[in-house]
C-alpha cells in the first residue's frame, strides 16, 4: 500500500509487552488480553505547507469563578479587601481556516504550542452605594394644619460589582406648627410663565402720532422766525442731539408693551379645579480698517487692522449685552505696489584702545598707574541700532560722509547684538639680550685709512644674543672704547716659537726663531706687507741643557690679566712659571736658580681706566620733514593698520658717556663709531572725530495725562561717537546729550454717562387687564424710561461707542414704577445723608416727606409706618498699618543714567556691593480689619532698611620670590620662585590659581649655566722633595706638590675662589705627584702632552696615545724612556659619545608688565656624554652635531577676564495687580562670562522689591432670594439676588469682608471672570399638593477603585443624583422615583473608609463611617466590622446607680463603688468615701471627711504644722474601686464613719503623693458586716 507523503492516511506503530510490577519482563499470557493497548494507529503527516491550512482557534474567556469554589479545600474569606483570587477558562481548539471544521491539535502543535486554557483573574469585591449625611431639616411646608418636613442627602459613589443599591435619598416627617384658624384652605393659585411682550399700539398709529407732533412743532417754529440766524441756528443743533438721545430717536427704539400668564387653581391633591374656588385671593396682574502695517517685510513683527460697528439696539428687558464693538486681527499688506520695510541693523562704534588695568586684581591695583602696562587687555565698544540705507552701495563707507546714521531704539534691531568687549593684546617690550664683554683690542687708530691724528682708541665689543625679533626696548651699548697713544693699525702676532737650536752642535745656550703673521686691530689674518711699519719680533734666547746641568721646564703660558684697566689702586698683572725637572751634577753642570727665579710677573692693561661709549635716548615722535611736500590726503583706516600720508622724520640723542661718571664732550668718543640722530619714518594720516548724527527725541509720556499734576517730564536726544580723533585730527564735540523739556500733556479725555429725566409711568393697556379682579384703570404697577447719552468730561458729546469702550456699565434704560391708586402713601426719595463733623463724632441724619394727596391722609401720617427720618452714628474708622511679607532682596540705590534704549551701554566694574536698601510692605487695616489703601494709614506702602551687599575680595598672593640658582652648575637644570597665599577669596572675588599643600603656586623654568662658568686653578709645582736624599747627586723618588682652588670665572679671568662642589671633581687637576727625579746624566723629558682624541665611534679596538720631548740628552751608556705612551679606548672610560639632549618647554614666561596674553615658553639644550654627564656645549659643536631644535616658541597666559553684567532692567510691572503677595522684578544679564581666574557673576541675576499694597476689590453674589411667585401661592416665580463689593488681601486664605459698592466703582462688573451679570431668574414655587425631583446635584468628585491606595485597576466613576421632595403628607405615593446616574471620569481619587465611635452615653453610642477627607457617609465601611452602638446585660441593671458596661455586665456610675454578692453580681452602689487621718502634731482628734471631688488632693496646711496627711485611696492593686471596713483595731485608729459625696476625679500624681501609703480592705460578702 502506497502512503501518502502528507496529509491523513498515515499509520504509526510502537512496541508492546507485559512486565511485571516490579518492572521485569515477561510472557503477553500472564496479562489480561483484553486490556492489551494497541500498537498501530492511523495518523496525520503534517508538512510545512500545513500552515496557511490549520490555526488555534480561541474561545472568549468565561466568567471568573471563585477558587474555593473549584477547590474543596479552600475557605472563602469572611471579609474582602482586595477581591476574591478566581479563574476564568475558554475553548481552544485546533480548526481549518477555510471552513472552521475542527481537527486534531497535533496538527496545530507542531506549528505552535497550545494557547493557555486558563489564567488568573481578581473578582472585586462589592462596593456599596455611598451617600452623604441627611441636610438639616426644611421648614414645614405649611404655616398652620399638618405639614411636611423634608431632609435629603445625595449619592456620593454609585454601587459597583454587586454592591447594596443606594438607599432613599429623601426622608420625610409630618409638621404641625398650630392650628389653622378657621379650615385649612384647601385651594391654592398657581401662575405660569410669563408670555411674549405685546405692542399695545401698532407701530404705523404710533408714527403717525409722532408726525402729527412734528406738524404742531413746525408752526411754532414759523412764530419763533422774528428770532436771529444765529440764535435759530444754535436752537437746531440742540433740537437736533436731543433728538438723537430722546425714545423714539435713532438710538432709542424702545417701545413699553405688556405680557400675560396663565392663572389657575390646584387643590392639595394636585388637582387643578374651577379658578372660582381661589376667587377669595386677589389675582396677580397678569463693522473694516486698513492694515497699520504699511510695508512688506516677510520676517518682520506683523501689523495690525481693525474693524468697528456701532449700537444699533441696545438690550432691555434681560437681553444679551452689546458685543464687542471693536475687533482686531494680524495682517501683512501684500501686492505690487507695497514698498519694502525699513531694515534696521545693529552698528558699532571703533573699539577703544587696549586696556591691561582693567585686568588687574584687586591686590594688583596699585599697579594700574605705572605707565607701560603689557600683554593681554581688553577693548571695548558701543553698539548702536541704525536705519539700514538700502540706496547706498555697500562700498561707500559711512565714516567716509565724516557722519554716521542716527541712533535709533534698540528694540528695532532684531538678531543678537554684536560683543561690546573682546580681548586685545599690547606687546611688550622684550628685553635685550647681550653677551659679555670680549677681551680689549689693541691701541689702533680710530681711522686706519687717516692716520694723521695721534691719538688712537683700544676697544672691546659685545653683540646682541637674543634670537627674539620685533623688540622695541633700546639696546645697551655695543662697544667701549678706552683712549691710548702709539696706535696701530697692524702688528704682527707670534704664532709659536721654534725649537731651541743651541750655538754649539750638542748643548748650552740657543736660540729660538718666532713664527709670526701679521693681524688688524680686530685680530684678523692680513697680508703681510700691511705690517710693513711694526716692529717684527726678535728671535729668543734659550738653553739646552747638557747632561749634567740643571733642566728647568718649559714657561707655562701668561695668565689672564688681573685688571681690564690700570688705575692709581689697580694695576694689571701677568704671572707665568716654570719648575726644576733635575738637578746639576756637583762640578760642571749649570746650577738651578733660586725659587724666585721659577716665576716671572709682567704689567699688562696699563691703560688708564677711563672708560667711554655712546648712550642714544629712543627714537622721537615722527614729525612732518618741512623738505619733503606733504599728501596727507589718504582715506582712514583699514582693517585696523594705520595708512601712512606721507615720509617724515624721527630724531633721538647721542651723547658720549664716560663710565662712572656721565656725560662728556663727544670728542672723547670714537666720531666713527657715533650712532645716528636722524632717521626717516613714515607719518600715520590724520584721524578726526567722527559722531552719528542726533537720535530722534526720546518719546514723551502719552498725550493725555490723568488728574491734576503738573511735572514736566523731559525728552532726550543723544549721538555717538563712532571714531575717536587721532594724528593731530579734528576733535569730538563736547555735547553728546541734549534733553528738553516736553509739551505740558494735555488732561487725558474722559468719557460718562449722561442719565436723562425717567418718563412717565406707562401702565398695561386698560383694554387688556380691565376683566382682571381688583384691577383699577389710573394706578397700579408700570414702566418707565429714560434716554442715556454719552459725554465727554467736559460736556461735550461724543459717540455711544466711547462710552461703552471707556465708561461703566451703561445705566438701566427702564425701571418699574407704581402709580399710586388713591390710598396709597406716596413719598419721596431719601435725601443723602448729612455730613459729619468729624469720625466716631455726633450723628447724621437723612429725610424724606409725603407727596402729593398724601400729605392729607392720616394713615399715611404714621411715623411708624411711614418714618421721614432716619439717623445713625457718624462712622467710626481707626486704621492701624503693620508689616506684611517677607524683605526685599538688598538694592543699591541708582545712579542717575540716561541711557534709556538707543544703545548698549559698554559695561566696566559695575558697583555691585555697598550699602544699599531692603523693602517690607506695609498694609493697613480699618477697626473691622478690612484691608484698605495704605494711605490712610498715613504710610508711603513700605518700611525702608538699609543693608549691606558685601564687596567681593579677590585671592590675594604674595610678591614673586627670587629665582633660585639653577640646580646644576653646568648645561641645563630649572630654577624655581614661588608665591604665597595671602589672603583667600570671599563673596565671590576672584579665585585663586591652584595651591599645593602649603598654600604655594610655583613657577619652574629651565636654565643653563655655563660650563665654563667654574674652572679649577692650579699654581706651580713646588720644588722637589727627595725621599732617599742622595747628598751627592740630589736624585732619586721625589714628591711634588701645588695648591688647586675652585674659582668663579669672569671676564677678568678668574677672579675669587669658591666652593670647590662647584667645579667638576672629573677635571680637578692633581695636588702632588710621585716622581723618579732624574740624576746627573740621566735623560730628562718634559712633561706629557694631552692624550690624542680616540677615534669615533669608541671601540675597543682603538687606542690613544700622549707624548713627551727629550730636554736633556742623556749621558754615555743611557737612554731616554719611552717619549710616547699609549692605552686602549674604553668606552665611559677615556672615550665618550657625545649627542644634544632637549630640555621640556618652560611654562609660558610673561613680560614682568604683563597681567596675561602672548608669552613666550623657552627649552634648552644639552651636550650630554654618553654616560649621561651634561658637559660644555662645544664637545657637541666640535663634532658638528646637527642643532634641527627651535629654543623659543610664543604661547598665551589666559586673560583673567572678570564677569561682565548689563544695567538692572527697568523694575516690571506688579505680579498682582492688588493684594499681598504683589512683587517687582527685575533683571540683568551676563554680557561677558568670566575667563581663566577672572571674577565669577554674582548668583543674583533678578531682583525683587514689594509692589505697594492695594485691597482687592471684586463684586459677589449674595444668596438667591426664596423663590416668590408674585400674587400667587405657587407656580412660576422669581428669586433675586444682590451683586455686592466686597475685599480682601488677595491670599485667598482671609475671608472677603463688605464694603461700600463705591469702592468697587472702577472695576468692570464681573463676578468671578463672568461679566454676564444675572441678579434675577425664573423658579417654581411648589403647590402645597405637588411631590417633585430636586435638581441634579453637581457630578461628585472622581472616585478611584483602590485598595490602601493600590488602583485595582477597574476605571474611576463620579456620580450625580435627584433627590425626591414632597409637601402634603396625603400625596407621598404619588412622588416619582429618585434618580441616579453614573459615568467614568480620569484622575480619581483613592477614599478610603472607616468605622468612627462616639462616646457611650448610658448604654448607647453614636457609630458612623467616615470618608478619609472627613465627610460622614452612608455605606462604604464594612458591616462585618461595624462597632457595637447599644450594649445590654443580663440580668438587666435595675440597682440605683447602676449601668451596663462596656463589656455586659453591671457596674456602677462614676463616684460609686460596686458591692458584690458571692455569686458575682452586683448587690448594691455605695459612694466611695474620702478619710483624712491626723498625724504627730494634729489636735483634732476626730475624722473628717475632705472634697470627695479630688481625694488625693492635699487639704491646704495651715502654717507652722508638723508632719504630714495621710489619705486612704479607694483603689486596690487591680484599679478596681472596692469598699473600705470601720474595724482597724490594730492600728489603733479611732472609729469612723462614711459620709457619701460625688465620685471623685482620676487621681493626681504629685511629688508629695508618691510617699502615701493607700490602705485597701478586703470584703468577704457578709451583708451585716
Amino acid at each position: 500500500m502506497l502512503l501518502l507523503e502528507c496529509g491523513p492516511g498515515g499509520s504509526q506503530s510502537r512496541a508492546v509487552w507485559c512486565a511485571h510490577s516490579e518492572g521485569w519482563t515477561t510472557l503477553h499470557t500472564n496479562c489480561n488480553q483484553t486490556e492489551r493497548p494497541d500498537n498501530q494507529q492511523s495518523c496525520f503527516r503534517v508538512c510545512d505547507w500545513h500552515k496557511d491550512l490549520y490555526d488555534w482557534q480561541l474561545g472568549a474567556w468565561n466568567q471568573c469563578v471563585p477558587v474555593s469554589m473549584r477547590s474543596s479545600g479552600v475557605q472563602r474569606p469572611a471579609v474582602c479587601t482586595r477581591g476574591e483570587e478566581g479563574i476564568q477558562t475558554r475553548e481552544v481548539g485546533c480548526v481549518q481556516k477555510a471552513n472552521g471544521e475542527p481537527t486534531e491539535d497535533a496538527i496545530c502543535e507542531y506549528f505552535e504550542p497550545k494557547p493557555r486554557l486558563e489564567q488568573a483573574c481578581l473578582i472585586p469585591c462589592p462596593r456599596d452605594c455611598v451617600v452623604s449625611e441627611f441636610s438639616p431639616w426644611t421648614p414645614c411646608s405649611k404655616t398652620c394644619g399638618m405639614g411636611l418636613q423634608n431632609r435629603i442627602r445625595f449619592v456620593l459613589a454609585p454601587p459597583l460589582f454587586g454592591g447594596a443599591a443606594c438607599p432613599n435619598l429623601t426622608e420625610f416627617q409630618t409638621c404641625q406648627p398650630g392650628l389653622c384658624e378657621g379650615e385649612e384652605s384647601l385651594y391654592s393659585l398657581r401662575v405660569g410663565p410669563w408670555g411674549p411682550c405685546s405692542v399695545p399700539l401698532p407701530r404705523q398709529a404710533r408714527q403717525k402720532r409722532e408726525k402729527m407732533r412734528e406738524k404742531i412743532r413746525d408752526r411754532l417754529r414759523e412764530r419763533g422766525k422774528s428770532k436771529d440766524p444765529e440764535t435759530r441756528e444754535l436752537i437746531k443743533k440742540k433740537r437736533n442731539r436731543n433728538r438723537q438721545n430722546r425714545p423714539g430717536g435713532k438710538f432709542w427704539d424702545l417701545q413699553v408693551g405688556y405680557q400675560t400668564r396663565e392663572v389657575s387653581c390646584v387643590h392639595k391633591s394636585g388637582n387643578v379645579e374651577a379658578l372660582s374656588l381661589c376667587s377669595q385671593e386677589t389675582l396677580p396682574v397678569t463693522f473694516q480698517a486698513s492694515c497699520s502695517k504699511e510695508c512688506y517685510d516677510p520676517n518682520g513683527p506683523k501689523g495690525e487692522r481693525t474693524r468697528t460697528r456701532k449700537v444699533s439696539q441696545f438690550p432691555i428687558g434681560g437681553g444679551e449685552d452689546c458685543p464687542k464693538l471693536e475687533e482686531k486681527e494680524p495682517c501683512s499688506p501684500q501686492g505690487d505696489g507695497v514698498p519694502p520695510c525699513t531694515v534696521y541693523r545693529w552698528k558699532t562704534t571703533e573699539w577703544t584702545e587696549c586696556r591691561v588695568d582693567v585686568l588687574l586684581s584687586q591686590q594688583d591695583r596699585r599697579r594700574g598707574n605705572q605707565t607701560g602696562l603689557c600683554g593681554g587687555g581688553i577693548q571695548t565698544r558701543e553698539v548702536y541700532c541704525v536705519q539700514s540705507n538700502i540706496d547706498t552701495p555697500p562700498n561707500l563707507s559711512s565714516l567716509r560722509s565724516k557722519e554716521g546714521n542716527s541712533p535709533m531704539d534698540s528694540d528695532l534691531c532684531l538678531g543678537i547684538p554684536p560683543n561690546t568687549t573682546q580681548l586685545c593684546h599690547i606687546n611688550c617690550p622684550v628685553e635685550c639680550e647681550v653677551s659679555s664683554w670680549g677681551a680689549w683690542g689693541p691701541c689702533t687708530y680710530e681711522n686706519c685709512q687717516d692716520q694723521a691724528a695721534k691719538k688712537g682708541f683700544k676697544l672691546r665689543k659685545r653683540k646682541i644674543v637674543s634670537e627674539l625679533m620685533g623688540w622695541t626696548g633700546n639696546c645697551p651699548h655695543l662697544v667701549e672704547a678706552i683712549p691710548c697713544e702709539d696706535p696701530s693699525c697692524y702688528d704682527w702676532l707670534v704664532i709659536k716659537l721654534e725649537e731651541c737650536v743651541p750655538d754649539d752642535e750638542k748643548c748650552g745656550p740657543g736660540t729660538q726663531i718666532p713664527q709670526v703673521q701679521c693681524i688688524n686691530s680686530d685680530g684678523k689674518y692680513v697680508e703681510r706687507q700691511l705690517c710693513r711699519d711694526a716692529i717684527l719680533p726678535m728671535p729668543v734666547i734659550c738653553e739646552v741643557p747638557c747632561s749634567k746641568d740643571c733642566v728647568l721646564s718649559p714657561w707655562t703660558p701668561w695668565s689672564l690679566c688681573s685688571h681690564t684697566c690700570s688705575g692709581k689702586n689697580t694695576e694689571g698683572k701677568q704671572t707665568r712659571a716654570r719648575s726644576i725637572l733635575a738637578y746639576n751634577a756637583g762640578e760642571g753642570g749649570v746650577l738651578c736658580p733660586n725659587i724666585s727665579a721659577l716665576q716671572e710677573v709682567r704689567h699688562c692693561n696699563d691703560h688708564p681706566c677711563t672708560v667711554y661709549h655712546w648712550q642714544t635716548s629712543p627714537w622721537g615722535q615722527c614729525i612732518e620733514d618741512s623738505s619733503i611736500p606733504a599728501t596727507n590726503t589718504s582715506v582712514s583706516r583699514a582693517h585696523g593698520d594705520e595708512a601712512s600720508c606721507s615720509v617724515g622724520m624721527q630724531t633721538r640723542k647721542v651723547i658720549c658717556i664716560r663710565v662712572n661718571v656721565g656725560q662728556v664732550p663727544p670728542k672723547k668718543c670714537p666720531e666713527s663709531l657715533r650712532p645716528d640722530t636722524v632717521r626717516p619714518c613714515l607719518l600715520p594720516c590724520k584721524r578726526d572725530c567722527i559722531v552719528t548724527q542726533y537720535s530722534d527725541w526720546s518719546p514723551c509720556p502719552s498725550t493725555c495725562r490723568a488728574g491734576s499734576g503738573n511735572t514736566r517730564k523731559k525728552q532726550y536726544r543723544k549721538r555717538t561717537v563712532i571714531q575717536l580723533p587721532a594724528n593731530g585730527g579734528q576733535d569730538c564735540p563736547e555735547v553728546l546729550t541734549q534733553e528738553r523739556e516736553c509739551e505740558a500733556p494735555s488732561v487725558c479725555q474722559g468719557y460718562r454717562w449722561k442719565t436723562h429725566k425717567w418718563r412717565r409711568c406707562q401702565l398695561v393697556p386698560w383694554s387688556v387687564r380691565q376683566d382682571s379682579p381688583g384691577a383699577q384703570e389710573t394706578c397700579g404697577p408700570g414702566l418707565q424710561i429714560r434716554a442715556v447719552s454719552c459725554r465727554k468730561q467736559d460736556g461735550g458729546q461724543a459717540d455711544i461707542e466711547a462710552c461703552l469702550k471707556f465708561a461703566s456699565s451703561m445705566p438701566p434704560l427702564i425701571q418699574p414704577c407704581q402709580l399710586p391708586c388713591q390710598e396709597d402713601c406716596q413719598l419721596s426719595s431719601w435725601s443723602k445723608f448729612s455730613s459729619c463733623t468729624a469720625d466716631c463724632v455726633g450723628v447724621r441724619t437723612r429725610k424724606r416727606m409725603l407727596v402729593g394727596k398724601s400729605k392729607k391722609r392720616d394713615q399715611c401720617k404714621n411715623n411708624q409706618m411711614y418714618p421721614l427720618s432716619e439717623t445713625q452714628y457718624c462712622p467710626c474708622n481707626k486704621y492701624n498699618a503693620q508689616p506684611v511679607g517677607n524683605w526685599s532682596d538688598c538694592i543699591l540705590p541708582e545712579g542717575s543714567r540716561m541711557e534709556g534704549q538707543l544703545g548698549m551701554k559698554v559695561q566696566g566694574d559695575i558697583k555691585e556691593c555697598g550699602q544699599g536698601y531692603r523693602y517690607q510692605a506695609m498694609v493697613c487695616y480699618d477697626q473691622d480689619n478690612r484691608m484698605v489703601e495704605t494711605s490712610r494709614c498715613n504710610s508711603h506702602g513700605y518700611i525702608e532698611e538699609a543693608c549691606i551687599i558685601p564687596c567681593p575680595s579677590d585671592c590675594k598672593l604674595s610678591e614673586w620670590s627670587n629665582w633660585s640658582r639653577c640646580s646644576k652648575s653646568c648645561g641645563s637644570g630649572v630654577k624655581v620662585r614661588s608665591k604665597w597665599l595671602r589672603e583667600k577669596p570671599y563673596n565671590g572675588g576672584r579665585p585663586c590659581p591652584k595651591l599645593d599643600h602649603v598654600n604655594q603656586v610655583y613657577e619652574v623654568v629651565p636654565c643653563l649655566s655655563d660650563c665654563g662658568q667654574y674652572v679649577w686653578m692650579a699654581e706651580p709645582w713646588s720644588v722637589w722633595k727627595v725621599s732617599h736624599v742622595d747628598l751627592k747627586d740630589n736624585c732619586g723618588e721625589g714628591v711634588q706638590t701645588r695648591k688647586v682652588r675652585c674659582m668663579l670665572n669672569t671676564i677678568d679671568g678668574p677672579s675669587e675662589q669658591v666652593e670647590d662642589y662647584l667645579c667638576d671633581p672629573e677635571e680637578m687637576p692633581l695636588g702632588a705627584r710621585n716622581s723618579q727625579l732624574p740624576c746627573p746624566e740621566d735623560c730628562v723629558l718634559s712633561d706629557w702632552g694631552p692624550w690624542s682624541p680616540c677615534p669615533l665611534p669608541c671601540s675597543g679596538n682603538s687606542t690613544r696615545e700622549r707624548s713627551a720631548y727629550p730636554l736633556r740628552k742623556p749621558g754615555e751608556e743611557k737612554e731616554c724612556p719611552p717619549s710616547t705612551e699609549t692605552e686602549a679606548c674604553k668606552l665611559n672610560s677615556n672615550c665618550f659619545h657625545y649627542s644634544y639632549n632637549i630640555t621640556d618647554w618652560s611654562t609660558c614666561q610673561l613680560s614682568d608688565r604683563a597681567v596675561c596674553g602672548n608669552g613666550i615658553k623657552t627649552r634648552m639644550l644639552d651636550c650630554v656624554r654618553s654616560d649621561g654627564k651634561s658637559v660644555d656645549l662645544r664637545f657637541c659643536k666640535e663634532l658638528g652635531l646637527e642643532r634641527k631644535w627651535q629654543m623659543n616658541a610664543s604661547c598665551v597666559v589666559e586673560c583673567p577676564v572678570n564677569c561682565q553684567l548689563s544695567e538692572w532692567s527697568p523694575w516690571s510691572e506688579c505680579t498682582h495687580t492688588c493684594g499681598l503677595a504683589g512683587k517687582l522684578w527685575r533683571r540683568r544679564t551676563v554680557i561677558q562670562a568670566p575667563q581663566g581666574d577672572g571674577r565669577p557673576c554674582p548668583s543674583q541675576m533678578q531682583q525683587w522689591k514689594p509692589c505697594l499694597v492695594k485691597p482687592c476689590y471684586r463684586w459677589r453674589y449674595s444668596t438667591w432670594s426664596e423663590c416668590r411667585s408674585e400674587g400667587a401661592k405657587c407656580g412660576e416665580g422669581l428669586r433675586f439676588r444682590n451683586v455686592s463689593c466686597f475685599v480682601s488681601d488677595g491670599s485667598g486664605q482671609q475671608d472677603s469682608s463688605l464694603v461700600d459698592d463705591e469702592l468697587c466703582g472702577d472695576l468692570e462688573p464681573s463676578v468671578d471672570g463672568d461679566t454676564h451679570i444675572v441678579l434675577q431668574e425664573q423658579c417654581t414655587v411648589p403647590c402645597p399638593g405637588e411631590c417633585y425631583l430636586k435638581d441634579w446635584t453637581v457630578w461628585s468628585a472622581c472616585q478611584l477603585s483602590c485598595v490602601s491606595g493600590d488602583d485595582l485597576g477597574f476605571g474611576s466613576v463620579q456620580v450625580r443624583s435627584r433627590a425626591v421632595v414632597a409637601q402634603d403628607p396625603e400625596n407621598l405615593l404619588q412622588c416619582p422615583e429618585q434618580e441616579l446616574e453614573a459615568r467614568p471620569c480620569t484622575d480619581g481619587q483613592c477614599f478610603e473608609y472607616k468605622w468612627k465611635t462616639g462616646p457611650w452615653r448610658g448604654s448607647s453610642r453614636q457609630v458612623w463611617c467616615q470618608r478619609s477627607d472627613g465627610l460622614n457617609v452612608t455605606g462604604g465601611c464594612p458591616a462585618t466590622v461595624k462597632p457595637m452602638a447599644d450594649r445590654s446585660c443580663d440580668p438587666p441593671c435595675t440597682k440605683p446607680r447602676s449601668l451596663c458596661t462596656e463589656v455586659g455586665v453591671c457596674g456602677c456610675e462614676e463616684g460609686y463603688t460596686e458591692v458584690m454578692t458571692s455569686d458575682g453580681l452586683l448587690d448594691q452602689c455605695t459612694v466611695i468615701p474620702v478619710l483624712e487621718i491626723p498625724t504627730v502634731g494634729d489636735n483634732k482628734a476626730d475624722v473628717k471627711t475632705i472634697r470627695a471631688f479630688n481625694p488625693t488632693q492635699p487639704a491646704v496646711s495651715t502654717p507652722n504644722r508638723v508632719g504630714r496627711t495621710w489619705f486612704l485611696q479607694p483603689f486596690g492593686p487591680d484599679i478596681r474601686a472596692k469598699l473600705w471596713l470601720n474595724r482597724l483595731v490594730s492600728l489603733n485608729f479611732p472609729p469612723f464613719c462614711f459620709i457619701c459625696s460625688k465620685k471623685p476625679k482620676k487621681p493626681q500624681r504629685r511629688q508629695m503623693n508618691n510617699r502615701l501609703k493607700p490602705l485597701t480592705l478586703a470584703y468577704d460578702g457578709d451583708a451585716d458586716m
